[in-house]
């Protein structure tokens, strides 16, 4: 992706609490430009394999049981410098300590139900999107 494109998800717990239209909102006031999108939902299959970085780790369970109780919305966006800007904007995993006006300190319910999953570089944001995306979704 370059530097200019980044992978989010929006999580279980932001899409139950109807917080979708807000949080798009928000990104696309930050200046991103949304390339490819979908509402879905993932198996436990499916989030296991996305997951599968995690399989080691003690949390990894909860982590794909949680993220396959409910709909998500993943999406590529795209703006300069996306993966380091995208993650300014939604603010530390824990919300208590994400700075003021970030989207998980407006609508994360905690480090587990933190609201929104951003790609953490951009070969694992070209991983990602590739996940959820085929080249012929991503309009950009």
């Amino acid at each position: 992706m370059n530097g200019n494109r980044t992978f989010t998800m929006i999580k279980p717990d932001a899409v139950g609490n109807g917080h979708i239209g807000n949080i798009l909102k928000d990104i696309q006031d930050a200046g991103f430009k949304i390339i490819a999108m979908k509402f879905t939902r993932l198996s436990e299959g499916q989030a296991g394999k996305f997951y599968e970085v995690h399989k080691e780790r003690p949390f990894y369970g909860e982590l794909v049981s949680y993220m396959s109780s409910g709909p998500i919305v993943a999406a590529i966006l795209e703006k300069d410098e996306a993966v380091a800007s995208f993650r300014t904007l939604i603010g530390a995993t824990d919300p208590t300590k994400a700075e003021p006006g970030t989207i998980r300190a407006k609508y994360a319910e905690s480090i587990a139900a933190n609201a929104v999953h951003g790609s953490d570089s951009d070969e694992n944001a070209a991983i990602e999107g590739n996940f959820f995306f085929s080249a012929l979704e991503q309009v950009g």
